[in-house]
């Protein structure tokens, strides 16, 4: 079954109230509150690719799959691409712990990643 995954990608982001963020960017409360809960099963093109420019993603990026029913695909389908593994990583938590040199050497792979 797909689904949107839009809390994920928000908390990923520190966005703090991704349903005042959806609806500055235009989205109507409605499809703004359904989005969120996962309980959309259509959704505009636009709504897409302005929620895709404003977190800087892809619409893979917004979707996953899980088997429904039991249902499992061939490892090779690539359905299991959109396959999310639970990951509950705090990005800030893990900062505020690390050394001023662990840091120094983060921000220097960050430089090194960013995009020119």
């Amino acid at each position: 079954m797909l689904t949107f995954d839009l809390k994920t990608i928000f908390k990923e982001r520190a966005i703090e109230n991704p349903y005042t963020f959806l609806v500055k960017a235009g989205l109507s409360p409605q499809s703004a509150t359904k989005l969120l809960n996962s309980q959309t099963r259509i959704i505009r093109l636009d709504h897409i690719e302005i929620v895709c420019q404003l977190l800087n993603c892809t619409p893979n990026d917004l979707i996953i799959w899980m088997s429904k029913n039991g249902t499992n695909l061939p490892e090779t389908h690539s359905l299991n691409k959109l396959k999310r593994n639970k990951f509950d990583f705090q990005l800030q938590d893990t900062l505020k712990t690390m050394s001023l040199e662990q840091l120094n050497e983060l921000a220097n792979l960050i430089n090194k990643k960013k995009p020119e």
